[in-house]
């Protein structure tokens, strides 16, 4: 099994990529059985077997792609990650791979289905949570409600769980081929899934990689892996 772990160049000289990395191991990964790949990988990727993509946080998707000027200077853009991730997403959806959004992930996959963003929360709509929580990355902060019963979600959680917050963008306008599965206390979109029965797409606006202490956040990452063994059993991975 082969499972990219998708991150910016930048945050992979800053080993930003390990906590992903770690918590992929945490849920039953070997280590060589995860590749780490940035916006610098665009050639040698398509060249390599893929049994599930993971699209993980950081830079923020170009306002240009949902039709939108750049507002606020808070917006921190990377177009070469946002075409180099449109592509992978792609061919992953294309070969009906396994593919987690996280954070930006979330983010990035709405806008590739035709959604748009918050670009700057704090300025763009009135909520009393603070979704760029301060402290530990590890402390959940604000509450998480399942809105669909009938998602894949719902096979980890019930009801409403508490999460952490690392973001200052989100979920606008949703992508067609979406459904929100979750959502947060002031109803902003916490998780989102294709909205029909196709493969494996699932993506959250928390971090549970820096989570695995809760074992439901873990049993998120786990549900991935499990979805990517069964593409590797199949022998239907990523294959250019």
């Amino acid at each position: 099994m082969k499972i990219a772990i998708s991150v910016s160049e930048a945050g992979k000289a800053k080993g930003k990529e390990r906590a992903y990395v770690e918590a992929l191991v945490a849920a039953g990964a070997r280590p060589e059985e995860i590749v780490v790949v940035t916006e610098l990988d665009a050639a040698r990727v398509r060249a390599e077997n893929f049994d599930g993509i993971l699209f993980a946080g950081g830079d923020d998707v170009d306002p240009g792609f949902y039709e939108e000027r750049k507002k606020y200077p808070t917006v921190h853009e990377n177009r070469a990650r946002d075409e180099f991730e449109f592509a992978l997403l792609d061919r992953a959806l294309s070969r009906r791979l396994p593919v987690l959004g996280i954070c930006r992930g979330i983010q990035m996959i709405n806008v590739k289905f035709g959604g748009t963003l918050y670009q700057h929360l704090p300025s763009e709509r009135d909520s009393e949570i603070e979704h760029a929580q301060e402290g530990s990355r590890s402390e959940p902060t604000h509450g998480v409600t399942l809105t669909d019963p009938e998602s894949r979600l719902a096979e980890i959680f019930r009801g409403s769980w508490r999460v952490n917050s690392l973001h200052h963008q989100g979920v606008k306008r949703l992508g067609r081929g979406l459904k929100v599965t979750a959502h947060s206390e002031d109803g902003l979109v916490e998780a989102v899934e294709a909205a029909d029965a196709g493969p494996f797409l699932l993506a959250v606006q928390w971090h549970p990689e820096e989570l695995t202490s809760h074992p439901d956040q873990l049993r998120l990452l786990q549900l991935f892996l499990a979805r990517c063994r069964e593409r590797k059993e199949q022998g239907l991975g990523v294959r250019d």
